[in-house]
């Protein structure tokens, strides 16, 4: 049997509220591949949500977890993976990634994702230290702060596709599209 290579693993990054776990399924299903959500795989593995891992456990906690399910992961072919939003901006992770599999970066403006993400109770990055929902005005400094933090990772993919304006099906045709080359 052949050594597995890139095409293999499919990662899609973006920051939360870009698509990831709505887009992903169906990428898997048009290619034939199996979909795995990091976040979701974690909080199974848990017998808790994102929110209850970050309160109880900690940040550093979360990470690692995410670390070791990455590395896991980077074995499996077949596979398209949504990564959780920050899950690239940890040097480790990235380099698995990149290493592993194709990276595809669903891109949408800070402004479509306040947007998105504005009434959103489930996300611990955008919480305040009490554990509450973050005003209008800090909710878009946090997502403005986070978004440039994480971008730098984000462009370094190797599809980039803009999301803001586009319905589901078309940007699921427009990665499968230009995925084409990559698993030939």
């Amino acid at each position: 049997m052949s050594e597995p290579v890139r095409r293999d693993r499919i990662y899609l990054t973006g920051f939360m509220g870009s698509g990831k776990s709505t887009i992903g399924p169906i990428v898997a299903n048009t290619i034939g591949y199996d979909f795995i959500d990091t976040d979701k795989e974690i909080e199974r593995r848990e017998g808790k949500s994102v929110n209850q891992i970050f309160e109880q456990n900690g940040a550093d906690y979360f990470r690692e977890l995410e670390r070791i399910l990455v590395q896991e992961l980077s074995a499996r072919i077949g596979m398209v993976v949504s990564l959780g939003g920050g899950t690239i901006a940890d040097e480790v992770n990235f380099s698995i990634v990149k290493s592993s599999g194709i990276l595809i970066y669903l891109q949408t403006s800070p402004e479509h994702l306040f947007r998105r993400l504005q009434n959103k109770t489930n996300r611990p990055t955008l919480r305040d230290e009490e554990g509450e929902r973050l005003p209008p005005e800090s909710l878009t400094t946090r997502i403005s702060m986070l978004f440039d933090e994480r971008e730098p990772y984000y462009k370094q993919a190797d599809i980039i596709v803009p999301t803001d304006d586009f319905r589901v099906g078309i940007t699921v045709d427009e990665i499968v599209k230009r995925l084409g080359p990559w698993l030939r």
